[in-house]
């Protein structure tokens, strides 16, 4: 080919050789088993579409599935996702009991209560890795922007989790900037599909316009379209040979897309009032269904020449399914319509819509076809609503009770239902949305308990988008408008506020934590019996009002009372472990961290609960940092961060935090630390400050800094975070005997007797004993430390036993001791080096040297270096687990679990599962 001469792509897509090429690597890695994803962005017009249709010609031997957004259907749960999931249904029967039900409730198959969303997400996962046993299998979804939001999540979970399957997922995305923050598709891979070369545009313009074309004129069209193939060829169709001869004179400020669809509007204008009747109704009936279509025409009388005018002018295809030439025809020929007949059209379709196969899509047109407030219509869209709730699509129930509201005559009805869908838009993770909403419910002729729980519902968002003190007053006025009404209610918000209030921390403003204890002391009486929160609320107003010493007696039944709940898998097991987790470090208390955890993350796998489970993963995995179990820990943080991407959440920072402080081994721990300090002020939420210095304190600590420790013990303790505080006085008592600040010591230790006292755990009392011994000398010193490593071998908290090795070891080295010494540092260092406490094993190697035994440098085989999913699925197989299993407990496929394990198998050299406990021992 000559130089500058135009690249064609295959199949005579013109400059879109690159293109090409990506999407064959697509469909040949799919083939091979290589999981593919890709998501194509470009500006409408660019030729996404053509793309997409290319990719479906060189899918031959693989199974394609289609779906296409919707922009009329963003409020529809599931309605994407459906589209696309409909030919495998008959593969129902293949998964899982607890997936199946999850789909078949999401689409309306069955009834049942709600499945978590990231459920559905996994139940489509395990499909498509089903149905691509029998044949590679393509999926693609064009205008994925207008995915309803619940659909696009989910898509975006099974991509990030497609792996080792025989499956290729690409959704084509238009954008004329940047992605948005909140799009849940980014971060996958993407190819970015921009205008053609000017040499391309140039020949694909001289193609589509007849005769001659002034060069010049040419040119500026090149220039205006920025090379938009469809804009190439739309903004010249219509325009005379004249018109182009004499100059493209158009001074045109409007956007692209606008020019393109005022060229789509000239043809539809163009048409017979009966063929954009018929345009609008398949641009307002978005699944393609012609036999509806026709049943619409009926009513509305439009005659079958219509369909072939429409056809005719290249705007529409009428086949099996009916097909927009583009997406911008559907969206010009829907906005463009008059707004009473885009009534008519859509109450011919509420009309044609069987109720009883989709009765929601028919309340929606009908919703549309209204004029005036209509009970009748409100009453049916808040039945929908229902529904939709009960197939786990929170943001379409929100939908439909918004427009339920807007359609209600009754003022105190409209409350009613604007307070319901606040609620909804809520919990969907719409909080701006939901502050509207609540403006509107507040309208309305509200009772005394509308008004409180409207309130509190205020106070829930603020606390939610910013975990500091700022929602502080808010909860403590509904908690006070509440005891008016439902003391149990009450209760809770007040229980809320002290959480909001220990979370502000320092930065709580003009109301601490502890004025608010004393406001939730006047709080009516709990029920009989007390339900574990109203025994919560007690120890903890006590706690902030007492002290530590009265308060943990109230408290420890409070967490006796979570921990049997846990046991009988009660939802407040879950939704107070937020506050019952610090309670439980404030007391020392390890088995009520480990009986909790181990339900939380339980019951939010089985529930599929993700909006909860990065969550208990990460508290789950600050329980494996305590226990030395760092690989463990590393692999659910891993898992949480995972878990809180795809939600969107903010995420969990502390366990991994927690993690690199203990490891010591990052020389950008501290900063990484300190960041988390800065984010945290910016917020508001005062207490991770504390947090943040308890944590450089520890990593000091290990790190032989003690005038650094001593520093930042002290800053995390001059406020009374919850745990934390406790914490920061066991690192304080050791820097300042290790940095001669002895004074600072002992008053630190006082302040400890009284907590550990009060707790009387061995967790508590070993870490006291220890502390004691470093300001003692003598057979008093060596009497503490015995017993500090007789009470914490019996706790779960093993860095801090292996750090009490490490300090008596230390000590006995420095009495001479030296045989003795020896034997404490060498269980400290094998017991710190196998955690992976770097900085802390390297404290004890250097003693070790001190005393004259030379320590040998451990060497790993690159064989054994698992990663931390890699050692997380092994672990689970060697306890007998199968894919299936390991599968849905990780929301992955059974067949990147069969890879994972192959690699697993590799590394380890072993040959099968049982094999692989005896190998995990040698790591």
């Amino acid at each position: 080919m000559a130089s500058g001469a135009p690249r064609r792509g295959p199949r005579g897509l013109r400059g879109r050789r690159g293109e090409c090429g990506a999407l064959d690597q697509v469909v040949a890695g799919a083939g091979a088993g290589q999981s593919q994803v890709l998501v194509l962005r470009g500006e409408p017009g660019v030729g996404k579409t053509a793309l997409v249709e290319y990719l479906v010609g060189r899918a031959a031997g693989c199974r394609v599935l289609r779906a296409a957004g919707v922009e009329s259907e963003m409020e529809l749960a599931f309605a994407g996702l459906h589209q696309l999931c409909v030919p495998m249904l008959g593969q129902l029967d293949r998964l899982p009991e607890p997936q199946r039900d999850a789909l078949a409730i999401a689409f309306g198959l069955r009834a049942g209560s709600a499945p978590d969303r990231f459920m559905v997400g996994l139940a489509v996962l395990s499909l498509l890795a089903e149905v691509a046993e029998e044949r590679p299998l393509v999926c693609v979804v064009d205008d994925a922007q207008w995915l309803d939001r619940v659909s696009a999540q989910t898509l975006a979970f099974v991509a990030r989790r497609l792996l080792a399957e025989r499956v290729a997922l690409v959704c084509a995305v238009r954008t004329s900037a940047p992605a948005p923050a909140d799009d849940p598709l980014v971060g996958l891979r993407e190819l970015v599909v921009r205008g053609l070369r000017d040499d391309d545009a140039r020949a694909l313009l001289d193609s589509a316009v007849p005769g001659r074309l002034d060069e010049r004129v040419r040119d500026r069209i090149v220039a205006e379209t920025r090379g938009n193939p469809l804009a190439l060829l739309e903004l010249t169709r219509g325009l005379t040979a004249a018109e182009l001869a004499g100059g493209f004179g158009r001074p045109d400020a409007r956007p692209l897309a606008s020019q393109i669809e005022q060229s789509f509007l000239r043809r539809i204008g163009g048409l017979p009032d009966a063929a954009q009747r018929l345009l609008l109704a398949a641009a307002a009936e978005p699944v393609g269904d012609v036999p509806l279509l026709r049943r619409v025409a009926e009513r509305l009388d439009i005659g079958a020449d219509a369909a072939g005018a429409a056809e005719e002018a290249g705007l529409i295809e009428f086949g099996a399914r009916v097909r927009f030439r583009h997406p911008l025809v559907r969206s010009a020929a829907y906005r463009a319509a008059d707004p009473g007949v885009r009534r008519d059209v859509h109450r011919a379709l509420a009309e044609a819509t069987d109720p009883a196969f989709d009765s929601d899509r028919q309340a929606w047109h009908r919703a549309h076809a209204a004029v005036e407030p209509d009970e009748e219509v409100a009453g049916e869209l808040e039945r929908s609503a229902g529904r939709a709730q009960a197939r786990g699509g929170v943001a379409a129930a929100a939908a439909f009770l918004r427009r339920a509201t807007e359609l209600t005559p009754d003022p105190a009805t409209r409350g009613a239902r604007a307070s319901a869908a606040a609620r909804a838009a809520f919990e969907a993770g719409a909080p701006d949305a939901a502050l509207d909403l609540l403006a509107a419910a507040e309208l309305g002729p509200l009772d005394k308990a509308q008004h409180a729980r409207l309130a509190r519902l205020r106070a829930q968002i603020v606390f939610a988008r910013r975990r500091g003190g700022e929602a502080l007053p808010l909860l403590l006025d509904a908690a006070g408008r509440l005891e008016q009404v439902d003391d149990g209610e009450a209760r809770e918000a007040y229980l809320e506020a002290i959480g909001a209030a220990v979370f502000a921390g320092r930065l709580h403003g003009r109301v601490d934590v502890r004025e608010v204890a004393e406001a939730a002391r006047t709080a009516p009486r709990g029920s009989h019996p007390a339900r574990p929160a109203d025994l919560l609320l007690d120890g903890l107003a006590t706690r902030f009002t007492e002290g530590h010493d009265k308060g943990a007696p109230v408290l420890k039944p409070a967490l006796r009372a979570f921990r049997r709940a846990a046991g009988r898998d009660e939802d407040d097991a879950m939704r107070w472990l937020w506050l019952t987790w610090l309670v439980a470090g404030d007391l020392w208390d390890d088995e009520a961290w480990y009986e909790l955890t181990t339900h939380a993350v339980r019951a939010a796998r089985a529930s599929g609960a993700l909006n909860f489970l990065p969550l208990a993963l990460g508290y789950r995995a600050a329980v494996h940092v305590h226990a030395g179990e760092f690989d463990l820990a590393s692999a659910l943080i891993n898992e949480s961060d995972n878990m809180t991407e795809l939600t969107g959440n903010s995420p969990i920072a502390y366990p991994s935090l927690l993690l690199v402080a203990w490891r010591g081994e990052d020389a950008k721990a501290a900063e990484l630390i300190r960041a988390a300090a800065r984010d945290a002020t910016a917020w508001g939420e005062g207490r991770a400050i504390g947090l943040a210095h308890y944590l450089l304190a520890v990593l000091n600590n290990g790190l032989g800094r003690y005038q650094d420790a001593l520093d930042d013990a002290e800053r995390a303790g001059e406020f009374e975070d919850l745990a934390s505080g406790a914490f920061s006085l066991v690192e304080l008592v050791e820097a300042g005997a290790r940095s001669d600040a002895p004074e600072a010591a002992e008053a630190a230790l006082r302040r400890l007797e009284e907590r550990a006292d009060a707790s009387g755990t061995d967790w508590a009392l070993g870490v006291l004993a220890r502390s004691r011994a470093l300001l003692h000398d003598g057979p008093a010193a060596d009497a503490l430390y015995r017993e500090a490593v007789e009470r914490l071998e019996r706790s779960r908290i093993t860095v801090h036993l292996a750090r009490t090795h490490l300090v008596y070891g230390e000590w006995l080295r420095r009495e001479n001791r030296r045989l003795d010494a020896r034997e404490q540092l060498r269980t400290a260092y094998d017991m710190l080096r196998g955690f992976g406490a770097t900085a802390f094993a390297e404290r004890a190697r250097r003693e070790l040297l001190a005393t004259g035994e030379s320590v040998r440098q451990q060497t790993v085989d690159p064989r054994e270096a698992l990663t931390a999913q890699e050692a997380q699925i092994a672990r689970l197989a060697a306890d007998g687990r199968t894919n299936s299993e390991i599968g849905a407990e990780l929301f992955i496929s059974p067949r990147t679990v069969e890879w994972h394990l192959h690699k697993v198998f590799t590394k380890l050299d072993v040959n099968s599962r049982n094999k692989l406990r005896a190998a995990l021992a040698r790591i």
